[in-house]
């Protein structure tokens, strides 16, 4: 899932024994909305947990013009910590995880087509992002 300041923008399923990291080109290609091209003035960040703390994962970001935040795994990890702007914000992205866990047909998945999953998810990212947008209350 590709997050834009918490609201899902993008998404690949998959089977619970793909590794995250395998889909991450999947899912920044899934993003339905242009983006802008990123500048040196505007850059556009990605932001990642240690699931894809790979090469592979960090080209494809690049490919795509991000800025990857992505925290490493083992002794790199301390390092990282003692940096105070080297740590990724994952608040956005538990937040997120948590408002789709509101969801029942999404939290248990019971549908065995992936498209009426996919069409569920659909529906509870057009609920979160209606949410976000703060017009209605």
């Amino acid at each position: 899932m590709v997050e834009a300041d918490g609201v899902p923008v993008g998404l690949a399923v998959d089977g619970a024994n793909r590794p995250d990291m395998k889909l991450a080109e999947e899912t920044l290609e899934s993003i339905p909305v242009e983006r802008p091209e990123p500048s040196a003035d505007e850059a556009q960040h990605l932001c990642l947990d240690k699931g894809y703390d790979y090469d592979e994962v960090r080209a494809v970001a690049e490919a795509f013009g991000f800025t990857a935040h992505i925290p490493r795994r083992g002794q790199e990890a301390q390092a990282a910590k003692r940096r105070a702007r080297g740590k990724a914000r994952r608040y956005v992205v538990e937040r997120t995880h948590s408002w789709m866990n509101r969801f029942r047909g999404i939290l248990i998945r019971w549908s065995k087509k992936p498209e009426n999953y996919i069409a569920l998810l659909h529906f509870a990212f057009a609920i979160i992002t209606y949410r976000c947008m703060g017009l209605f209350g």
